[in-house]
C-alpha cells in the first residue's frame, strides 16, 4: 500500500497517486447483470449498479495497472482531456476504496 493513500483529502477520501495500483479485493466481483442490462460490482451484502463510465474504469482495474495507465488508456480510448479523466477517476476510485470495494495493491 502506498504511504500517500492514507492521507485524506478535504472530502475525507484517500488521496490516490498516479503510481498507485488499485485492485478489486477478494470477495468483490465485477459482473454483467444481463437481467437488468448493465454491470454491477458485487460485494458482501451490497450491490453497486455501475453507469457506463464506471464500468469502463473498473474493467481496467486489474491489480497490475497503476492509476496513470488506466487514465492514459481512457484518455486515448475516448479522445478526452487527460487531466479531466484523472480527476474523475481518482475521485471515483477513492470513493470505492472508502466503501471497501476496492483496495490499493
Amino acid at each position: 500500500m502506498s504511504a500517500d493513500i492514507d492521507t485524506p483529502t478535504n472530502s475525507g477520501e484517500p488521496e490516490l497517486q498516479e503510481s498507485d495500483v488499485v485492485r478489486i479485493p477478494r470477495g468483490v466481483r465485477l459482473r454483467e447483470d444481463k437481467a437488468r442490462g448493465g454491470w454491477v460490482l458485487l460485494a458482501p451484502e451490497r450491490v453497486f449498479q455501475l453507469d457506463p463510465i464506471a464500468q469502463q474504469v473498473l474493467t481496467r482495474v486489474d491489480g497490475e495497472r497503476d492509476v496513470a495507465a488506466i487514465v492514459d488508456d481512457l484518455a486515448q480510448a475516448f479522445a478526452a482531456p487527460r487531466d479531466r479523466i484523472l480527476a474523475d477517476v481518482r475521485a471515483m476510485l477513492a470513493d470505492l476504496i472508502t466503501k471497501n470495494v476496492l483496495e490499493v495493491a
